[in-house]
């Protein structure tokens, strides 16, 4: 395989950072071609350091970095990677990242807070990016953060194939954590054609307008819950509403969500939780001592690459989730 891949007059190149190589790896795969081969190291003082070892002139530009931890020191590579390309005459730059980090910071709740989604998408703008390509952002509102064509991506059709082969459909929830996963969780209710239901936060009136209890709105007595959500993170919020869900009566709790973030103590949680299987995809790497046996990670490098191809040919990205969204 080269490191390019040509289609009359254009040029497809492809570059990663180290925050995931197993993932840039695999999706080079799909793609056809190789990672062109990249310079990057960190000073002793932490500053880093990219080169690319091949011309990227006229190129179009695809460069895949996972926003995991350290977060800030591979969004600062990725950004450092796509100035490198703009500065070396690439002629359209996607930046790509799976994970959109710090997405969860999309609107001021307070006074005095900062809209850090919005600074990431002024950043990548700023360092040359043409185009993002992410999946499952956190709020859809943040495609309109970035002054530039944005491929939302959706992981909802891998996750939903696999389930289709373990679960009756016939006796099966989707249930969303709460009420800000509603419109995800009547997606993927739509697409399995099951009820949907949801965990209803509120205080306990009993005791002293303190305590908030999980109300459970919908059927779910004698059924199997599919938990649904774009990432956990510390699984507090997904393990009380797996509780809720067999307090009023479920027989089996899966949950399903996107990005297995997994920061302390997310493992434990899970590990010593009711659920039966926890289901993510790959688009943040797993170190062995986050995975448990309960654990499944099903591959997001198909859709990565397949997204990367129509962008590449000009074809239509939308038309990867017809159907499906």
């Amino acid at each position: 395989m080269s490191s390019i891949k040509q289609t009359g007059e254009k040029k497809m190149m492809f570059f990663s950072g180290r925050a995931h190589p197993e993932l840039a790896e695999e999706v080079a795969r799909h793609l056809g071609v190789e990672l062109t081969p990249t310079t990057l190291r960190d000073f002793a003082n932490g500053e880093i350091y990219a080169r690319y070892q091949e011309s990227v002139r006229g190129s179009d530009a695809f460069v895949i970095q996972s926003h995991t931890e350290p977060i800030n020191q591979w969004i600062m590579e990725q950004l450092i990677m796509v100035d490198a390309l703009k500065r070396a005459s690439a002629k359209r730059i996607t930046v790509v990242m799976p994970f959109f980090g710090y997405a969860r910071q999309d609107k001021k709740g307070r006074g005095r807070e900062p809209i850090t989604a919005r600074l990431m998408a002024d950043l990548f703008k700023t360092a040359g990016a043409d185009r993002l390509m992410s999946i499952d952002l956190h709020t859809s509102q943040i495609q309109g953060f970035f002054d530039g064509p944005v491929d939302h991506l959706f992981a909802m059709p891998v996750l939903v194939n696999y389930l289709k082969d373990k679960i009756d459909l016939g006796n099966t929830t989707v249930v969303s954590p709460d009420t800000g996963r509603v419109r995800l969780s009547e997606r993927w209710a739509d697409t399995l054609g099951t009820p949907l239901a949801f965990i209803h936060k509120r205080r306990d009136l009993d005791v002293a307008n303190q305590v908030k209890v999980n109300e459970v709105v919908g059927k779910v007595r004698g059924r199997t819950c599919v938990l649904i959500d774009d990432m956990i993170d510390t699984a507090g919020t997904i393990c009380k509403a797996a509780d809720a869900l067999y307090e009023q009566g479920a027989t089996d709790v899966i949950v399903a969500a996107t990005h297995a973030v997994f920061s302390d103590p997310a493992v434990d949680r899970l590990k010593n939780s009711r659920v039966s299987e926890v289901i993510v995809t790959n688009t943040l790497p797993l170190p062995q001592e986050k995975k448990f046996d309960k654990l499944t990670v099903l591959s997001i490098a198909p859709v990565i690459a397949r997204a990367i191809t129509e962008v590449f040919s000009d074809g239509s990205v939308t038309s990867m989730f017809e159907g499906d969204c």
